[in-house]
């Protein structure tokens, strides 16, 4: 990965302050509490859902900074407090907290401003349902807009601004864009909903002061928990940054490459980030990353892709690797010599799985459940290895369609019968249920799925309860991530903690089920029909 000086380059050391917000009622249980000592450097308590708490009885378990937030309906929250109510919470709320947050539009009062310090004012902005949207309008004019939005704030003297657009289709990426462009210590801008989170996790190294984290739960406000944020980014901690790295999909938010990801960047001491990108329309998010590193001088250097993008990332690439050219589709691009690079971890993570158990495809009836992006990778993949594959798949059209491009026979799903095949491969993202009839499975059959959960997939479960060797998406994920890693940065992933120690859960599973993951592959487990 090519290292790319920036403006923004945190030195070590650097920190923000961590914000554990209390939405919850529990989340202000002296436990609770106690435990935000090693986590969070500020609490605050957002009064319009968990209401007034003894500031005293705050302050026996927390010891940090306290912030008082009374969230109006008009801004996002559950607060219908009349104009006399919420004045006189506010001041009752000066007396104790170090923090108290005023709404930018109704809260500037003379009253409230003559009883409540510039020092102790938190000055915000939240937009409402259908405000602070752009659509149609270029990044450079939302941003634009966000600074003449802040500038009016900035009016009313306060310790810290805080704004929070919605995270319509420019609006809220420019948040990071107002940071940059003001360059102040006393601002802090994100875009609210889970499209947003990585809007939250950068602005501390655009020059946020604070992150804010839930104390339990993330919310559907698109706030991650504390824990996240230091588990997943090494917040609060700033290390240099230069480049964006990141994962494009419908929910990211969930994936677990970020903190993988993020854990060897730090480790290597890496000048790069590993953000979530929520996308619908990856043609649009591509243009936008375009022009957002242009304008914030923030290069996306590689992407994850995951479905539905798949096909769109292939089309995006200026180059694309074998995989994922007979495939049609790519999951991971990454800029090689100004050129972006196209190719399809799905086929190695595969194949490096069924090795490190000592399988080997060659001369084996395989079928793969599934003929998305993941699933045709893998049937090529296999079929290159040696192997007879068989397409399954429940949709007839895309059976048909992955059919004829790769040259296989496709059965649909619900005249599929495991029977006679030594490898089944699922690749869909059905995992509440078994995607076919495991007590149909020859007993010699090897299970390979493709999706990780904790607990495992249903298909996991039903397979080693019949005694099948079962690979599951866990190993397949950290042969991936590591490779991914390495098309990205041109380094190896680390095997040391703290990556080894994010990955303990995996690495008990593959004990626990004859994985060799960390001592080479494993004596070669020969199928029914193979030939000594």
């Amino acid at each position: 990965m090519a290292r790319v000086t920036s403006g923004y380059a945190a030195p070590l050391g650097h920190r923000a302050r961590l914000v554990a917000v209390a939405a919850e009622p529990e989340d202000l249980a002296p436990r609770a509490l106690r435990g935000l000592a090693a986590v969070a450097d500020e609490l605050e308590v957002r009064a319009d859902l968990v209401g007034d708490p003894d500031p005293s009885r705050l302050r026996r378990h927390f010891t940090g900074q306290l912030t008082y937030s009374l969230r109006s309906a008009r801004q996002g929250g559950r607060s219908a407090a009349g104009t006399v109510e919420r004045r006189t919470r506010l001041l009752r709320a000066a007396d104790h907290y170090e923090l108290v947050d005023l709404e930018a539009m109704d809260d500037a009062c003379p009253e409230l401003l003559a009883a409540i310090p510039a020092r102790q004012r938190r000055l915000s902005w939240h937009a409402s349902e259908g405000a602070g949207r752009a659509e149609g309008v270029g990044l450079r004019e939302a941003a634009r807009r966000l600074r003449e939005r802040f500038a009016a704030m900035s009016a009313v003297p306060a310790a810290l601004y805080l704004l929070v657009p919605r995270s319509g289709a420019q609006y809220g990426s420019a948040a990071p864009l107002l940071l940059a462009g003001l360059r102040r210590t006393d601002v802090t801008a994100f875009a609210s909903g889970p499209a947003g989170l990585w809007t939250r996790v950068l602005a501390p190294w655009l020059g946020a002061p604070v992150v804010y984290g839930r104390v339990g739960a993330p919310g559907a406000d698109g706030m991650p928990s504390a824990d996240r944020l230091r588990a997943d980014y090494g917040l609060p901690a700033l290390a240099p940054l230069s480049a964006l790295l990141g994962i494009a999909g419908r929910t990211p938010g969930r994936s677990l490459s970020p903190r993988l990801h993020n854990a060897a960047l730090r480790e290597l001491r890496l000048p790069a980030l590993y953000l979530p990108f929520q996308v619908d329309r990856f043609p649009h998010f591509w243009q936008w990353g375009s022009d957002f590193g242009a304008l914030g001088g923030l290069p996306l250097r590689g992407l994850t892709v995951t479905a539905p993008h798949k096909e769109s990332a292939l089309q995006a690439a200026d180059v694309a690797d074998a995989e994922a050219s007979g495939s049609g589709a790519a999951n991971l691009l990454w800029l090689d010599a100004g050129r972006w690079r196209a190719a399809t971890t799905d086929a190695v993570g595969a194949l490096r799985a069924l090795a490190l158990h000592g399988v080997d495809p060659s001369g084996s009836e395989a079928a793969v459940v599934g003929c998305g992006g993941a699933g045709r990778a893998v049937a090529w993949a296999l079929r290159a290895a040696g192997a007879r594959v068989t397409l399954v798949n429940r949709g007839a059209a895309h059976g048909r369609e992955a059919s004829a491009r790769l040259g296989l026979p496709y059965v649909p799903l619900s005249r599929f019968s495991p029977a006679g095949y030594d490898l089944l491969t699922h690749a869909t993202s059905q995992v509440e249920r078994e995607p076919f009839p495991v007590a149909a499975a020859d007993r010699d059959a090897v299970v390979l799925e493709m999706a990780y959960r904790d607990p495992p997939t249903a298909l996991t479960r039903a397979s080693r309860a019949r005694g099948l060797l079962d690979i599951d998406g866990w190993q397949v994920l950290s042969v991936e991530v590591r490779e991914q890693f390495r098309l990205m940065t041109g380094h190896q992933m680390p095997e040391t903690p703290p990556l080894r120690s994010l990955c303990r859960g995996f690495a008990e599973r593959a004990a626990a089920h004859g994985s060799t993951a960390s001592r080479g592959p494993a004596p070669t487990h020969r199928t029914r029909r193979e030939t000594p």
